[in-house]
């Protein structure tokens, strides 16, 4: 059984960044009416002559499952989802330079508010949500028709994600 933890920046520092805004220098805009909470995490969608666009994902049910079924990685691009709605997410992830297991799989609860983004390569399960919502979502478009995704069942692997947080962990 995989343990969920809190999505912190400490946390998830090894398969990508936290958005939220906690993680950025702030200083003021806008004639100091706005705070701008800056470069919250980078995008990396250049490699092979791609460029970043960003897409409205709508998840019209929940999508929480305990049982994953596959992994996902985009080897050569970045990827970045932002909560439009409060929308509780549990992140799954393992290393990118690691085949996903038992052994190296790791599963993050998001607040609802916080955003995430990959690292180029991390391998990922697709959205898992407690509640409907839209996310902005941030990731690679090529004129070089390269297919930037790669998947691998976890089945077999008879995975489920301990759904209890726990208690202190970072």
């Amino acid at each position: 059984m995989i343990k969920l933890l809190p999505l912190t920046h400490s946390g998830f520092a090894r398969y990508g960044r936290v958005i939220d805004s906690a993680g950025g220098r702030s200083f003021p805009t806008n004639r100091g009416e706005v705070t701008r909470i800056h470069e919250l995490s980078d995008i990396d969608c250049s490699a092979e002559d791609g460029r970043a666009i960003i897409s409205i994902f709508q998840v019209h049910q929940p999508t929480a499952a305990t049982r994953l079924r596959l992994m996902e990685r985009h080897p050569i691009s970045s990827q970045a989802f932002v909560p439009l709605d409060l929308v509780p997410t549990i992140v799954v992830v393992a290393p990118a330079d690691e085949t996903p297991s038992h052994e190296n799989i790791q599963a993050f609860l998001t607040d609802g508010r916080q955003g995430f983004s990959y690292l180029r390569g991390t391998w990922h399960h697709p959205l898992i949500t407690l509640s409907a919502g839209r996310f902005l979502v941030i990731d690679r478009v090529g004129s070089d028709n390269l297919q930037d995704y790669e998947e691998v069942k976890v089945e077999s692997l008879d995975i489920r994600v301990d759904t209890k947080i726990a208690p202190g962990s970072d």
